[in-house]
């Protein structure tokens, strides 16, 4: 539909009378204060992630009391991981699609020249303007739908940091119980040497063979390369936590833990009651079915039509003397064969599917903490056991066959296979404890880690949505 209106007033009254129109039609612009009371200063940057200096070198006095705690180490992953700083500014970018999504369009201005080629008895020589009238609350629906991708831009950040936490919890544990693991190898160095000393004077004094003797050498460098393994699994398992706290040139120091801790009492129903009540993959999936039903209201309000409004204003019109006149249009385009009836169907099938996702990460969330917990409860079971029975077994049996066999009441054989037991049931309980000790971190962070991994984030989480859009045209200027 097209109108138009001509008139003979004088230029000011003209451009008066339709830039007031267009101020009038044209819908607010929310300013930064406004928007400030839906969404937390959206339309500032996202502020830096600070980032913390390393610690200096412990000095003596602080190695003494046991070294890095796993809070302090926890507070540097938190300002230097990247992945943090990384979706915290997709969440900020989601932040500025909010923006942006309710923004209306600009007015258009320009110049207008008709019968050009008169020979000056008809030219017209003008200013033509136009401003589109967005109708049917779409900007603010755009903003809803924008809205929900923040809150789950938001949730997906809760997530990494928890991811974070988790790896740097991990790491921290698998150092420590390196830590100890080259402990247990430069306790059975002593208990070796301490064994080849005894068999050298027993052998010098003609009391036992040169096979004994043989034997506790072979045991001896056998010591000396679990000392050095264990020192190569220490240097890993730091290089992992450098890696994971965002400084990979973060210099090995003692850190202070207990790993043989006792454990806490995690019950899997619980568990699970937790996940699916706190997770934030649910809490971005339900986000998630917000957005999508806000975008079904979007699409639906699609096929209602904008209003484009059109002035004109000649200040010299020839064919009627060169007085000034002007002319106003308004155009609707008729919804008639485009009535967004598509991306309604799409958004509407979107909604289906967010609400099966709900579903599926709750699963999933469930069949992620089964192997997790089957960790945990064998992990605990076996501390405990070698805690209570197994470790005083293997040491006293130690004793006692180092004793008989000072005493000759033994030959070396039960001497090596008590000490070889004593170091495979400490390694065995590191391990455990090892196990027990991921298990819970992970349980505790609602099965999240991988923080370094690739893919991780919301990029998608801001993208602004174009379904419908091309259904609106602006004409700039008309003919008459």
């Amino acid at each position: 539909m097209k109108t138009t209106h001509r008139t003979g007033h004088s230029l000011a009254g003209v451009a008066i009378v339709g830039m007031m129109a267009i101020a009038a039609m044209a819908p607010p612009i929310v300013s930064a204060q406004e928007s400030a009371g839906t969404l937390r200063n959206p339309l500032d940057p996202s502020p830096p992630i600070e980032r913390l200096p390393p610690p200096a070198a412990l000095t003596s006095a602080e190695a003494s009391e046991g070294g890095l705690s796993l809070k302090d180490l926890e507070a540097i992953a938190l300002s230097q991981n990247p992945s943090i700083a990384r979706v915290y500014a997709l969440v900020g970018a989601a932040k500025g699609a909010w923006v942006q999504a309710g923004l209306p369009p600009n007015p258009s201005l320009g110049y207008d020249g008709q019968q050009l080629g008169s020979g000056g008895l008809a030219e017209q020589h003008g200013v033509a303007f136009g401003q589109e009238i967005v109708t049917g609350g779409k900007l603010r629906l755009s903003r809803s739908v924008a809205q929900k991708r923040i809150e789950v831009a938001e949730q997906q950040f809760a997530a990494q940091r928890q991811r974070v936490l988790t790896d740097v919890r991990v790491a921290f544990y698998q150092v420590l119980i390196a830590q100890r693991q080259i402990e247990l190898a430069e306790e059975l160095i002593r208990v070796s040497g301490e064994g080849t000393k005894t068999v050298d004077a027993l052998f010098r004094s003609k009391e036992v063979g040169r096979v004994d003797m043989l034997q506790a050498q072979l045991e001896s460098e056998q010591a000396q390369i679990a000392l050095q393994s264990a020192r190569n699994r220490h240097e890993a398992a730091w290089r992992s936590l450098a890696a994971v706290i965002g400084d990979p040139t973060f210099s090995i120091r003692p850190l202070s833990g207990d790993p043989a801790a006792p454990a806490k009492e995690i019950e899997f129903d619980i568990a699970l009651s937790r996940l699916r009540r706190s997770s934030p993959e649910v809490s971005a999936a339900v986000a998630e079915l917000d957005r999508a039903r806000f975008a079904v209201d979007r699409a639906r309000v699609e096929p209602i039509p904008n209003i484009n409004f059109m002035g004109l204003v000649n200040w010299q019109d020839n064919g009627i003397g060169g007085k000034a006149d002007g002319g106003v249009a308004v155009t609707v385009p008729i919804p008639l064969w485009n009535r967004n009836q598509g991306a309604i169907a799409q958004a509407e099938r979107e909604v289906a599917a967010a609400r099966q996702a709900i579903d599926q990460v709750e699963l999933s969330l469930q069949q992620r903490l089964a192997p997790v917990y089957e960790t945990y409860a064998d992990a605990r079971n076996q501390v405990e056991r070698y805690r209570e029975t197994i470790l005083p077994a293997a040491d006293e049996a130690l004793t006692l066959s180092r004793k008989m066999y000072g005493a000759g009441e033994a030959n070396y054989l039960n001497v090596l296979t008590a000490q070889r037991t004593y170091a495979q049931t400490k390694s065995n309980y590191l391990d455990a404890a090892l196990r027990l000790r991921i298990s819970e971190v992970v349980i505790e962070g609602m099965l999240l880690s991988g923080s370094l991994d690739t893919g991780q984030g919301v990029d998608q989480a801001y993208a602004p949505s174009t379904a419908g859009r091309e259904m609106q045209t602006t004409p700039l200027f008309f003919n008459r």
